[in-house]
């Protein structure tokens, strides 16, 4: 499952990578701990153009009740021992709260990184998982809705997060699910409204491992109320060595959602940094 996230990149950043507009960027509240009822940044197939801010937890538009469904399963009822070779149907396009949705109601959820842990200890051994390269922020793909009160007459936008099974990465720190995270080429086809089924749920796979990587942090982030950079510091060793970069300038805080560094090629190994020997990626 992805049931945290971070999402601290500054709105024009975000708009610059998605080629997006926000039109109410008063909204965005930089958060390294996303958690279900949050609203977070979203760009949706019906408005292709423009950042949105919609709630974490889908809940469908037939609902009598608000749901707070955070996940997808790409196999639907597929799929129940979550094998990471299964290769069959995607039972999501079957599932009554998700079948209308993933036809015709997708969207980009925008993320800098996101929170798993083991699928026994979860949340008592948590990790950052993150893109490497600085691929950030990136496109987890999901699906939304719009439900209304009908006792308040309040209208609410809520998206879930699409999940697959584990790719090695996410075995290394002994998950069982990983979030789909679309490729750069597959964002606007995610947003595609006519793209035929088929084609949509051919993209319902996990992210290359050797492209991401993932390091152990407090578990002071099981708090849904917790929020802060300090969330995100490393405790402990990064899955996979990283040999492409050195950061050689502490990095800089921007208020809190942005930050800066500089990057030097050198081809060393796992430079120390300032918290526990360990690297921090914010």
């Amino acid at each position: 499952m992805c049931g945290r996230y971070t999402a601290i990149t500054k709105v024009k950043a975000i708009e610059k990578r998605f080629n997006v507009t926000a039109t109410q960027p008063e909204m965005f509240v930089p958060n390294t701990n996303v958690s279900h009822g949050e609203l977070a940044p979203v760009i949706t197939n019906d408005k292709p153009n423009e950042l949105q801010f919609f709630q974490f937890g889908f809940t469908p538009f037939w609902a009598q009740k608000q749901f707070y469904t955070i996940n997808a399963r790409a196999e639907g009822d597929f799929n129940k021992s979550d094998s990471v070779d299964y290769t069959g149907a995607m039972g999501i396009i079957n599932k009554p709260m998700f079948r209308k949705a993933i036809r015709s109601q997708r969207c980009l959820v925008v993320a800098d990184c996101f929170i798993e842990g083991p699928k026994t200890e979860k949340l008592n051994k948590p990790y950052v998982v993150y893109l490497q390269n600085n691929e950030r922020p990136f496109a987890m793909a999901g699906i939304w809705d719009e439900w209304v009160n009908t006792k308040t007459g309040e209208i609410v936008n809520s998206f879930a997060v699409i999940t697959t099974v584990a790719n090695d990465l996410m075995k290394n720190i002994q998950h069982h699910r990983s979030p789909v995270i679309l490729s750069k080429n597959d964002e606007q086809a995610w947003l595609d409204s006519s793209l035929d089924l088929g084609e949509v749920t051919t993209m319902l796979k996990p992210y290359p491992a050797h492209l991401m990587n993932a390091y152990p942090i407090a578990t002071t982030i099981k708090n849904p109320r917790a929020n802060g950079i300090e969330l995100l510091q490393p405790v402990g060793e990064r899955i996979y060595k990283e040999y492409d970069f050195e950061i050689y300038e502490e990095f800089k805080l921007q208020g809190m959602g942005h930050t800066a560094a500089r990057v030097r090629k050198n081809q060393e190994e796992d430079p120390p940094n300032q918290v526990g020997g360990q690297q921090s990626l914010f």
